[in-house]
């Protein structure tokens, strides 16, 4: 049995069989481009696109969080029509003369660590924004679409970090909990796990290469412990306070 201790972000117990969430890592290259305003208007029709993803994310989010939590992808929704942002990515695709990609995730990279590095916890939240957009404009420049998650049985979701996106995707039904070693009490994602009612701990001091999907756990959101491989008295006394 293993004790991993963490922030809880609703208080709640979660007994079940644990998915270990890898993200999908991109390989970007930074490639030199013959027609810069070629490789702009693939930018911009990968906007076009992640802006009706958005409009799906906030149906969902609406139907199962509230129209507030909703709000949170007209918020992102908004920062595809920041100035600064756009014309940080345009403006390297035409200096440099580098592929959509690169100008995306270079510029995503740089506005993330921005927030990150901010006092205040609320815009250090923010930085997870960023980084869900950039990864969602990536994804379409690369011809991949939202990444949704299906599971066969509830599971207890355990991830390195997860984005908004990633949260609403999700079938609520499915999930029995969230166990993340990054993120905030401030993020979206967090919020979103207390409107739908969601058990969730974030900053759980574990490491994801010990993991391995189809392991049984306990996640107690009253003391903020993820139980590994729980013995059958600490299953019994979860299932109690699960009663």
């Amino acid at each position: 049995m293993v004790v991993c201790q963490g922030k809880s972000v609703l208080k709640g117990i979660a007994i079940g069989k644990i998915y270990l969430y890898e993200k999908q890592e991109y390989v970007l290259e930074q490639k030199q481009v013959a027609d810069a305003e070629a490789e702009v208007a693939r930018f911009e029709a990968a906007k076009e696109t992640a802006i009706g993803q958005l409009d799906d994310l906030y149906e969902k989010a609406l139907a199962e969080a509230g129209e507030e939590q909703a709000m949170i992808f007209d918020v992102h929704k908004m920062m595809l029509d920041d100035g600064d942002y756009l014309d940080a990515i345009t403006g390297l695709i035409r200096s440099e003369k580098v592929n959509a990609e690169y100008a995306v995730a270079s510029t995503g990279d740089s506005f993330s660590e921005m927030f990150a590095s901010m006092d205040d916890d609320y815009m250090k939240a923010r930085a997870v924004d960023i980084k869900d957009i950039s990864e969602r404009l990536v994804q379409n420049l690369a011809g991949n679409g939202d990444n949704g998650l299906d599971f066969t049985e509830p599971v207890i979701v355990v991830a390195d970090d997860l984005t908004p996106s990633e949260t609403v995707q999700m079938d609520k039904e499915k999930i029995l909990a969230f166990v993340t070693v990054h993120g905030s009490t401030n993020s979206h994602t967090a919020i979103l796990a207390r409107m739908m009612n969601i058990p969730a701990l974030i900053g759980v001091e574990m490491n994801l290469e010990d993991m391995q999907t189809g392991t049984e756990a306990v996640v107690d959101g009253f003391t903020g412990e993820f139980i590994l491989c729980p013995e059958e008295e600490v299953k019994a006394k979860a299932q109690r306070k699960l009663d």
